[in-house]
């Protein structure tokens, strides 16, 4: 199962990321091997902001953290 520490650690890797194009994300839950998150600031309305999520975001934890399964917007 996977932990809010740990995908909280690799969020906090990509956030200079988001943060440089004026956006941020932020953890809401992990439910077992999935996690919820939203993307706010210019992410949030942003049209990429799909392709951010599950290219980049959701690829890292999937990298990072075995057994990572889904990245959910909420």
């Amino acid at each position: 199962m996977v932990s809010m520490e740990r995908v909280q650690s690799v969020l906090d890797r990509v956030r200079p990321f988001l943060q440089a194009d004026g956006g941020d994300i932020e953890l809401l839950a992990v439910h077992g091997n999935s996690a919820d998150v939203r993307l706010t600031g210019m992410c949030a309305g942003c049209p990429s902001a799909h392709m951010t999520l599950h290219v980049g975001v959701e690829a890292a934890l999937r990298d990072e953290i075995p057994g990572f399964e889904t990245l959910r917007l909420a």
